[in-house]
């Protein structure tokens, strides 16, 4: 079987298992999809989309987010972790969006990569989830997972969304993306993997990683 072979029955697999599939992160706009972004770094969605209610029933918006202090902010996300960084992040990026772009997100990667505790990662999802430009984010799942399956090499993050985006058609990086996240939670997590019972790793996991 050739490696495209193999790419596109994976995504048969998971057009299969997940035909449909949405956002995992509850938003409204771009920004709250921005902040629910930055706040699932090292955190859970599940975590991040109890913790925003009540962080957008104050703030959801730059303006009324810089009228709150970066204590105030830390205070509501404490629950998602590295609340310090965060709440230092989303207060710096809510007066930059005002003070350069007009109180709006802007759809370039230059730009969003510019804003305080925004990187590459969280840009790519505001930039394919929101705006639709052609992106494929890469999170530690879907990077453990890319090298699971053969399809990386597992060296970096960064060389894993290049071969991604090398292997899949550009237009599937938005959906794929979103099933692989989906499919890693049903059949393929880190621990308590059990690869025999897994549509994928069964037929296409790694052997050096078959009897760990």
């Amino acid at each position: 079987m050739t490696k495209a072979e193999k790419v596109n029955d994976i995504l048969a697999i998971l057009d299969q298992q997940f035909p449909v599939v949405e956002t995992p992160l509850h938003h409204k706009d771009a920004y709250t999809l921005l902040i629910a972004v930055l706040l699932s770094a090292q955190c859970t969605d599940e975590r991040v989309n109890k913790t925003t209610p009540a962080l957008f029933r104050v703030a959801d918006n730059p303006y009324d987010m810089v009228k709150l202090s970066v204590s105030e902010i830390r205070a509501i996300i404490k629950p998602c972790g590295l609340s310090p960084m965060k709440a230092k992040g989303i207060h710096g990026l809510s007066k930059i969006l005002i003070d350069i772009h007009h109180g709006q997100v802007p759809n370039t990667f230059h730009d969003l990569e510019a804003l305080p505790a925004v990187g590459h990662k969280t840009a790519s999802v505001v930039m394919t989830q929101w705006f639709g430009f052609p992106a494929f984010p890469v999170d530690t799942h879907i990077h453990r997972l890319a090298y699971r399956w053969g399809l990386s090499n597992g060296k970096s993050v960064e060389q894993t969304e290049k071969d991604l985006k090398r292997l899949i058609p550009q237009e599937r990086w938005q959906k794929a993306h979103l099933q692989i996240i989906y499919f890693g939670r049903a059949f393929c997590p880190a621990r308590t993997h059990v690869w025999r019972n897994c549509p994928i790793c069964s037929k296409y996991m790694r052997k050096s990683l078959q009897d760990e």
